[in-house]
């Protein structure tokens, strides 16, 4: 078990390292020079040389990739060309609000998705599978961002019980943030409910076909003691597998969703610092979005190993 931890803890380290290397050099082969577009098209040659220098855009490449993975390391990020400020800090101030959007928006994606597709599984062919298949097909045809229109002309516009856009801050309160958040997140949510709900309702129907859930019928148990005790369980691997990606997915592709509600979470920076060729924020969210990726699959296998004592019997093998 230890060495199979090891070798995880091995390959992910490994992994980090060569994402980094890929996304700097992806970036700095991107047409477009910073300074340039910080100066203008008039700017003198001399004053265009003197910011390279300052910017260290004038070090040779691989100088200035030793040069930002060793502040990486110590948690220095850079300073971003278009802010004027750290680049850590500007990535920890829309995490405050891109985690909790992606936090809630995974439990409002399970909280929809395993109920519906374990009872489609379970009624298999019924009124019930019927339902939860037409919420899975129409939830993941629709977009996120259009989703989010309906729900602001709904729950906003037409009721007035949530806010259509904007974050007050955390220090506004917790009630008036959440609210704040309730709809991008439920925006955000169900196409990724759709996709959860047919996968459960897949991994389940196998599992109530293995012979162990039948020997558990023929020795008493009831069938929604059965679904819930033994084929649930087994059937949530994949399900992890799925929710991982989800996760990593909610706050690398929030760029729309938070561009319709007006919320400054990452997926804007990385939008705007973008556009506005600021290329220490870019490479900075990149990699900070590819490590979080990285992470969180590697709490996924983990996962595995909780949910699954054939695995943790082969790792000790």
């Amino acid at each position: 078990m230890a060495f199979l931890l090891l070798r995880r803890v091995l390959g992910l380290l490994l992994t980090l390292v060569l994402v980094s290397l890929s996304i700097f050099l992806l970036m700095n082969v991107l047409p477009g020079d910073p300074a340039a577009i910080m100066l203008g098209t008039t700017a003198r040659p001399d004053t265009l040389a003197a910011l390279r220098a300052e910017m260290g855009l004038d070090a040779p490449i691989i100088l200035r990739f030793g040069r930002w993975i060793g502040g990486v390391l110590v948690g220095d990020l850079g300073r971003s060309t278009t802010y004027g400020v750290p680049v850590a800090g500007l990535i920890a101030e829309r995490l405050v609000v891109t985690l909790p959007l992606a936090a809630l928006a995974v439990l409002f994606s399970i909280a929809i998705s395993i109920p519906l597709g374990t009872v489609a599984a379970a009624r298999k062919g019924r009124w019930p599978d019927m339902v939860a298949t037409l919420f899975a097909q129409g939830s993941v045809a629709l977009p996120n961002f259009w989703i989010g229109l309906l729900l602001i002309l709904l729950f906003s516009s037409a009721l007035g019980w949530l806010p259509s856009g904007g974050f007050p801050g955390w220090q506004a309160g917790i009630g008036p943030a959440l609210a704040a958040l309730l709809l991008p997140a439920l925006a955000l949510a169900l196409p990724q409910a759709g996709i959860l709900t047919r996968v459960t309702r897949t991994a389940v129907l196998d599992v109530l076909n293995e012979d162990f859930v039948r020997t558990a019928r023929a020795k008493g148990l009831t069938r929604s003691a059965a679904l819930c005790r033994h084929a649930l369980p087994n059937a949530l691997v994949p399900v992890a597998t799925i929710l991982g990606l989800q996760f990593t997915y909610l706050i690398a592709g929030s760029v729309l969703v938070e561009n319709v509600f007006g919320l400054p979470g990452l997926g804007r920076l990385a939008f705007q610092a973008f556009s506005q060729r600021d290329l220490v924020v870019m490479q900075s969210v990149v990699l900070f979005l590819a490590g979080l990726v990285i992470v969180v699959n590697a709490l996924v296998d983990l996962a595995y190993l909780v949910l699954d004592p054939r695995l943790r019997a082969r790792g000790a093998a």
